[in-house]
């Protein structure tokens, strides 16, 4: 059985393209011209401003549902231009990504804005609160099933300590999972990361198809979980592969 330490590409791509950045902006311009992506395209079609799911949302106050609607429409305006992924409203209170290219696809909540990471395939964060985004990550891998790596403990104590979180943060691994869905096994794994101003309670889904490496990452602020948890669960638990 390979270990995920012992790969040191995959090990190391991953912990250069999985580093959390709360303050990152729209355009932020790679600092490793090897892991600048294709660009990749963003169609939306998501609630109207009017809709109860905004004008009545508990968790969104006006000046929240203000913001949510001025940044993320100018935002995915200007990113569809170049892009090759499709996004299309699926669930209430949800918008749904498919990327073509890259072969997977998942919710994430309305009014979560996209924004470009150096390393990483797709991020969406919140407009008001930064540590509440979502991020896949896709590296290239031989391996044909995550079970190779080892089991969800394994791996999920591997991820949180070396990838999924900066190194100076102190990191507890809450719940390691296994989950199948259509013959395709994916490992979900909740932790917490303590840095020396905020907690962040994180859920990350891992699987392997398409010669690829995925990681899916989604939380929030400990302060903020028991707010969130139902959405980022939500989150985790729609993230599919499909055949590229």
């Amino acid at each position: 059985m390979a270990s995920l330490q012992n790969s040191p590409s995959l090990y190391r791509t991953l912990f250069l393209n999985s580093l959390p950045q709360p303050h990152a902006h729209v355009h932020a311009t790679p600092a490793f011209p090897c892991c600048t992506r294709r660009p990749s395209s963003l169609l939306v079609r998501a609630e109207q401003a009017s809709s109860p799911t905004l004008s009545h949302s508990p968790d969104r106050p006006g000046r929240r549902q203000l913001l949510a609607v001025g940044l993320i429409l100018p935002s995915v305006s200007l990113l569809s231009q170049n892009s090759v992924s499709f996004a299309a409203e699926n669930k209430k209170g949800f918008i749904s990504v498919l990327d073509k290219k890259d072969g997977y696809t998942f919710l994430y909540p309305f009014g979560w804005q996209e924004v470009a990471i150096e390393g990483q395939d797709k991020v969406f964060k919140d407009v008001i609160e930064p540590l509440e985004s979502v991020s896949v990550t896709v590296i290239p891998t031989s391996k044909q099933d995550i079970r190779e790596f080892g089991s969800p403990q394994e791996i999920g104590e591997t991820l949180m300590k070396k990838v999924l979180a900066p190194p100076s943060q102190k990191t507890k691994l809450i719940e390691a999972k296994e989950r199948e869905v259509d013959g395709k096994i994916y490992y979900t794994i909740e932790f917490v990361a303590q840095a020396p101003n905020y907690t962040r309670h994180a859920l990350s889904t891992i699987s392997i198809g398409n010669g690829n490496f995925y990681t899916l990452t989604t939380g929030a602020n400990e302060r903020r979980w028991d707010k969130m948890k139902d959405k980022l669960h939500t989150v985790v638990e729609s993230f599919t592969l499909f055949n590229a």
